[in-house]
């Protein structure tokens, strides 16, 4: 199997483009290389994740190592949840975080997985981990840049690996905004770019080779991995992702990196007055 195309690290500009399709006025969009217009882009994303939502964990811990569960773990620890907490989960997928939050929040808290593919969510719900805290998770169907739910309702909201999927970032983040009430937690977590220049070279390796023969053997689909790759070297870097989250309205942001800055989580507050 040849190396698949690398498209390298986007630029500033690039990346704006992605954040912002409204940066320019071609109208267009990318998810992965495919560059199509801005109202296409989410036909596009839930066509690729009903096709690979029924293997989606199993190719996730393989593809990570499982290292992705101790990521998740850690990012849940720092939002600091409460007994009794309701916590919305958005792109929340199959619930990974949704499973750790429920387990923190006792039998008084709700988590609620809010994603629009439902096969990620069917995947989800008849996962053992998932039916052991049913009576604490539950699922909604909806647009999470135009979230069908009240304002000031939410204790705590996160987003794990979801975020850079949507079509306008921004707008997602400040729908979790209007959703938490004033002092409610925000977690991002989210892939990233690497900090040290030969790691970085090695992940791109395995990245564009490694990651869609594996895709191929395992999910019988090169090409569905190699997009997740290709989406995560045209999302924003962390810096820039903390700015983001302050320009949207969350104050003390702050981000720790995740093994050599593969991943990293965002944490921040909706101020109490708002």
């Amino acid at each position: 199997m040849k190396l698949l195309k690398n498209p390298g690290w986007f630029g500033r500009q690039q990346r704006e483009k992605v954040l912002n399709p409204a940066a320019d006025d071609s109208g267009y969009t990318y998810f992965g290389l495919r560059h199509l217009p801005a109202e296409k882009k989410k036909d596009a994303v839930r066509r690729h994740f009903n096709q690979v939502a029924p293997r989606y964990d199993f190719m996730n811990t393989v593809l990570s190592f499982g290292v992705h569960y101790a990521w998740k773990r850690a990012a849940v620890a720092m939002m600091g949840l409460a007994p009794g907490d309701r916590v919305l989960d958005v792109c929340g997928g199959t619930g990974d975080l949704a499973v750790y939050a429920a387990g923190r929040i006792g039998g008084q808290g709700r988590v609620f997985v809010y994603d629009m593919n439902t096969e990620m969510m069917r995947a989800g719900m008849i996962r053992p981990e998932n039916q052991r805290l049913g009576g604490r998770i539950h699922y909604v169907h909806g647009d999470a840049e135009c979230m069908a739910l009240p304002d000031n309702c939410f204790d705590a909201a996160m987003v794990g690996f979801g975020i850079r999927n949507l079509t306008h970032v921004k707008q997602g983040f400040a729908e979790m905004y209007r959703v938490l009430k004033p002092g409610g937690r925000m977690m991002c977590l989210e892939f990233s770019r690497p900090v040290n220049p030969v790691f970085r070279e090695v992940y791109d390796l395995y990245s564009f080779y490694a990651m869609p023969l594996i895709g191929r053997l395992l999910a019988g689909s090169s090409q569905s991995y190699a997009c997740l790759s290709e989406t995560i070297r045209m999302f924003a870097t962390a810096e820039e992702l903390k700015s983001i989250l302050a320009e949207t309205g969350f104050e003390s942001v702050s981000y720790k990196r995740l093994t050599n800055g593969i991943a990293a989580i965002h944490t921040g507050r909706k101020p109490e007055r708002t």
